[in-house]
């Protein structure tokens, strides 16, 4: 393919891409803004995955000193 009918349809393409609307999805985008209902906050999630899986700084101290 010569280079003037490669830059042709590159256009074409580029052309098609930019003119492109696809239909939103209004109600999905808010739900997705806004978090949708029941969730925990992020704060009280990770609170809780802190609190499962904290350890103490001296235990692991420790640990670490015996052979």
């Amino acid at each position: 393919m010569g280079r003037g009918r490669q830059k042709a349809k590159q256009t074409k393409v580029a052309r098609k891409l930019k003119y492109y609307t696809p239909e939103t999805d209004y109600r999905a985008l808010e739900r997705e803004l806004t978090g949708g209902s029941g969730d925990q906050g992020d704060d009280e999630q990770y609170a809780e995955y802190a609190a499962r899986y904290a350890f103490q700084d001296d235990d692991f101290e420790e640990d670490r000193s015996e052979p």
